[in-house]
């Protein structure tokens, strides 16, 4: 028998409570571990609902649903969530998803399912957890459907939703004040996420194909154009002053709302060929980060598919009609023997179906331009552009249609400057004196100055390239002149 003083200390004995607690914890694992494997799926989520619906009875916590459809629409709340929660992972979060769609250029992250989050709004907690579900397959509006009407419908096998669970004394400020934070966060960060997209016609629309008669009638590719207003080759107070007029425009939904006129702004661009008309509507969708969708009039084969067209593109957008005048036949509204020609598609008859069609007529474009179709949508530009602004009818001219007239002229010594400095990379050089003298007296256009600096990269090669073509058609126009003397 060992000596008092060598006997081991005794075991601490481990109070009962805290013996129990272990016990009860790993019964649990093993019983979750279990119903994993035993149990299915739905019936997991079920059992987990009643149970917390059991629990919530004693809880001072709430439980706030957002479903991703309301009915067989898109849940415009659920969306902005989803946006907004990706920028709440912290590093404590254990799951979430990367994604990176096709066409776009940064990674999506966003939450994974059942993955449990906490942001934090006014100084208190507000947890997340996104559910799924496996439903019998039913058929909803596409969010990313541009189709015809209300869209093209996709069959959805799953169904999800948000929970927000919050204490119950935040009730009113969660649905007063953190919901709409949410929509409006999401919103700014859309728009910086947002890669532009350039849309153009499907030849196939409408006959039949993938989606049916319904599928969407637009096509897009990226819209990596890089043109800004400070690389146009134009007068710096014209610059200024479009720059302020698209900033007037998107500042005042609440006015044009107050004012009883839709949120949308008209512009004409004229001039000759090669002055920049493409350029600044690149610029423009720049500026704003507005989408661009190229509309072409031939294509339409009636009126009523113009308004339908209309009503499928996106809010924020900017709708293009480029040579208006040569699109259809505007110059006489009171001709009615001229129906605008429509031009047929490879392969034959493009339009088995709609024989009695004749194509947009005027009445029909000044619809699309202000009429009530016209109100179908919100912070929309229409820019249009010709080269000879005479042959328009003045119905399409007139403040409500073609709200701004921008006048694109020849190039001047001021666009010649800016040119410079893009292409040559110079600000003042000896012979800019010369060159500004002779853009002042010939016709020469921003295009063909452009070209000639492509010419050489050495500036005062360029330089003297572009005075020996201005000299030309100064020449030129002295001979054509003197011919008429």
């Amino acid at each position: 028998m060992l000596p008092k003083t060598q006997r081991p200390p005794p075991h601490p004995r481990i109070p009962p409570i805290l013996s129990a607690a272990a016990s009860a914890a790993a019964a649990a694992m093993v019983l979750r571990s279990l119903a994993k494997d035993l149990i299915p799926r739905d019936l997991q989520h079920d059992l987990f609902l009643r149970l917390r619906r059991f629990l919530s009875r004693f809880s001072s916590e709430l439980t706030l649903t957002v479903d991703e459809y309301d009915g067989l629409y898109p849940n415009t709340l659920f969306q902005a969530a989803e946006t907004y929660l990706g920028t709440v992972i912290t590093p404590d979060t254990k799951r979430f998803r990367a994604s990176k769609p096709e066409r776009e250029k940064r990674i999506k992250v966003s939450v994974e399912k059942d993955e449990e989050l906490t942001d934090w709004f006014g100084g208190v907690p507000i947890k997340w957890r996104l559910f799924c579900k496996d439903t019998p397959g039913k058929y909803v509006v596409n969010p990313d459907s541009l189709g015809y009407g209300c869209g093209a419908a996709t069959l959805k096998t799953e169904a999800r939703c948000f929970e927000l669970v919050f204490h119950k004394k935040i009730k009113d400020k969660v649905i007063n004040e953190y919901l709409p934070y949410i929509l409006e966060k999401s919103k700014i960060l859309k728009e910086e996420q947002r890669t532009l997209k350039l849309w153009t016609l499907k030849i196939e629309r409408g006959m039949g194909g993938l989606g049916g008669p319904r599928s969407k009638p637009w096509q897009s590719v990226n819209l990596d154009h890089p043109s800004t207003f400070d690389t146009l080759a134009m007068e710096f107070d014209a610059k200024e002053n479009i720059m302020a007029d698209l900033q007037r425009f998107v500042k005042r939904k609440e006015f044009y709302r107050r004012v009883g006129k839709a949120w949308k702004r008209g512009y004409l661009l004229y001039g000759p060929p090669g002055t920049g008309k493409s350029s600044l509507i690149a610029a423009v969708a720049n500026y704003l980060n507005f989408d661009v969708y190229d509309l072409e009039l031939t294509a339409m084969r009636s009126n009523s598919e113009l308004r339908n067209l209309l009503i499928s593109t996106a809010n924020q957008s900017i709708l293009v009609v480029e040579d208006i005048d040569c699109s259809i036949e505007l110059q006489d509204r009171f001709k009615a023997a001229k129906k605008p020609v429509v031009k047929p598609l490879v392969g034959g008859d493009p339009f088995p179906y709609d024989h009695g069609s004749t194509g947009v007529t005027l009445s029909g474009l000044l619809n699309f331009i202000d009429g009530l179709w016209s109100s179908c949508g919100d912070e929309r530009i229409i820019i249009f552009t010709t080269n000879h602004k005479e042959r328009l009818d003045p119905a399409l001219l007139r403040p409500g249609r073609m709200d701004v007239h921008i006048h694109m002229s020849y190039c001047t010594p001021c666009g010649f400057r800016m040119l410079a400095q893009n292409y040559l990379e110079i600000s003042e050089h000896p012979l800019f004196t010369e060159i500004e003298r002779l853009l002042k007296m010939k016709k020469v256009t921003p295009a063909e100055v452009g070209e000639q600096l492509l010419k050489n990269e050495e500036a005062e090669s360029a330089l003297r390239g572009l005075i020996e073509l201005l000299e030309e058609k100064e020449e030129v126009e002295e001979v054509r002149a003197g011919k008429a003397l």
